[in-house]
């Protein structure tokens, strides 16, 4: 099923070659133009050979003759590559260019003639045969860095490059150029040529997995995404993640109350929060921030309305353990497929992919509620990223325009105390912030919760006791006799002790 956003039913085939990756004809608004000479550039390792190979079988699917010029890799190496990822390329034609094994022989050195003089016109002569008698529609060139020892001084390659483009623009021939970059100096003129560049990187963060991401530098008479774009290389190919841009996913917004089931709950949130919407749980170490996610995961269950929760702290397990001694069945509604757990492993997720596992949660499973639990995690997951506030704001605008109900989870740090600080302040992103902190009363830490902040809705300001027992989550009266809770060491100016449960525990 295609992802929504995506324009591949407007694909005009006589016009546009896709590429067989869907994320890059998302890029590249559709594929690549038919009958012009690509460039895609990139250091050993990024994935050039195996995104040229996608190229040409969609080619081979669609039923067109296509070619792979190789004069690095042998046939063999290219089948390996090609098993590696469970393909079968026999529908691909692949010429092999390499310099036999005889050439090492005294006897064939040229003495008269510099190298480029013959092996050039040779290699040429081969290539054009090649295409006279296959007529392709789709080429690859793997790679430029060996044509450019082959032309032997640059403007003789520029030359050669130059005449390979008029020659198969005459044959309505889409062309792709791998270049490894291996050149001391980085060549801008074929870039010039070139009726678009894709540049592939490959990054090396200092823990964690390595990341790769790519950009298109330019793109002739056509509209493209701009930016970078994670992708990963799997079995199976290239899977490209396409930068999120909210603003292409505008709908009517929808802002019915989701409840959590718990009325005391609710009547402090104002009936709940709202579809459309992002909610900022924001407190210390188990305060019961992600309990109370859960339980509005689990009332939007038992409406019909599906969830997903992407943990990056902790174990479903143990989440699992944790709701089921207050009642909260997230379990059983996880096993009826009401609720998906995605656990996320620290330094293993790039910001695209995060994205697009939102995407998915919410165009093919149609989720109403997302949670991040939590923010801390999100930051730490990714730790050498830039920008991720921005990222996160574009994020929670898509989900916002979908009328989708987003739950933040931030972790403060410290227990107790007047500085308590979060590492990320998305306070201003959220539409609603919702503050559980500690306090101490009397020998005793308690917890009190309060709405600091709900955009477009009413909602109570009181700060009332919260605690997680008995076999359920208790909202408490308003702690209206003390003074300094939200400080962490309040001061009682009451005649009695409004807290819950104080009849049991005596003077």
């Amino acid at each position: 099923m295609p992802r929504q956003g995506l324009i591949e039913p407007q694909i005009d085939f006589e016009k546009i070659a896709p590429t067989g990756i869907a994320g890059l004809d998302d890029v590249l608004n559709g594929g690549l133009a038919r009958s012009r000479l690509y460039l895609v550039e990139g250091v050993p390792g990024s994935g050039k050979t195996t995104l040229a190979m996608q190229f040409l079988m969609e080619g081979v699917k669609r039923g067109e003759p296509v070619l792979y010029v190789t004069l690095s890799e042998t046939r063999e190496e290219l089948n390996a590559v090609a098993a590696s990822h469970g393909w079968d390329i026999s529908g691909v034609s692949i010429r092999e260019l390499l310099p036999q094994e005889d050439a090492l022989e005294a006897d064939d050195q040229y003495t008269m003639f510099h190298p480029s003089e013959v092996e050039l016109a040779s290699t040429t002569k081969s290539i054009l045969e090649d295409v006279q008698k296959l007529n392709p529609t789709r080429v690859v060139f793997d790679s430029l860095s060996e044509l450019r020892l082959v032309a032997g001084n640059p403007l003789r390659y520029r030359r050669q490059i130059l005449a390979l483009k008029q020659y198969f623009a005459g044959r309505r021939c889409t062309v792709m150029l791998l270049d490894d970059m291996t050149a001391a100096d980085h060549d801008l003129h074929v870039q010039s040529i070139a009726h678009g560049v894709i540049l592939l990187q490959h990054l090396s963060p200092e823990y964690g997995a390595e990341r790769r991401r790519l950009r298109v530098i330019k793109y002739r008479g056509c509209k493209f995404r701009g930016g970078y774009h994670d992708y990963l290389i799997e079995k199976g190919g290239l899977t490209v993640f396409p930068r999120l841009i909210a603003a292409e996913h505008r709908n009517p917004i929808e802002c019915a109350k989701l409840a959590s089931a718990v009325p005391e709950l609710d009547a402090l949130m104002g009936g709940g929060i709202e579809e459309g919407t992002s909610t900022l749980i924001v407190g210390g170490a188990g305060t019961g921030k992600s309990t109370i996610a859960a339980q509005f995961c689990v009332a939007a269950a038992k409406r019909g309305q599906k969830s997903i929760v992407f943990m990056f702290d902790e174990t479903p397990k143990t989440l699992f353990s944790r709701c089921a001694g207050l009642n909260i069945n997230l379990e059983e509604q996880v096993n009826a497929g009401m609720i998906d757990i995605k656990q996320v492993d620290p330094a293993e997720l790039s910001p695209g992919e995060f994205a697009s596992l939102i995407r998915d949660a919410v165009e093919q499973r149609r989720a109403k509620v997302v949670v991040v639990d939590s923010l801390n995690g999100y930051l730490n997951a990714m730790p050498e990223e830039r920008f991720l506030t921005i990222q996160l704001h574009e994020i929670l605008m898509y989900l916002a325009q979908q009328s989708v109900a987003t739950i933040l989870i931030g972790a403060h740090q410290g227990v107790i105390g007047s500085q308590m600080s979060a590492p990320i302040d998305a306070s201003y992103l959220a539409d609603a912030v919702l503050l559980l902190r500690y306090f101490e009363i009397k020998g005793e830490v308690r917890q009190a919760i309060s709405v600091v902040k709900k955009r477009g809705g009413q909602h109570e300001r009181t700060i009332r006791e919260f605690s997680m027992g008995e076999g359920r989550i208790r909202v408490g009266e308003a702690l209206r006799q003390f003074r300094g809770v939200l400080t962490g060491v309040p001061v009682y100016e009451g005649s009695s002790e409004p807290l819950m449960g104080a009849e049991r525990r005596g003077p």
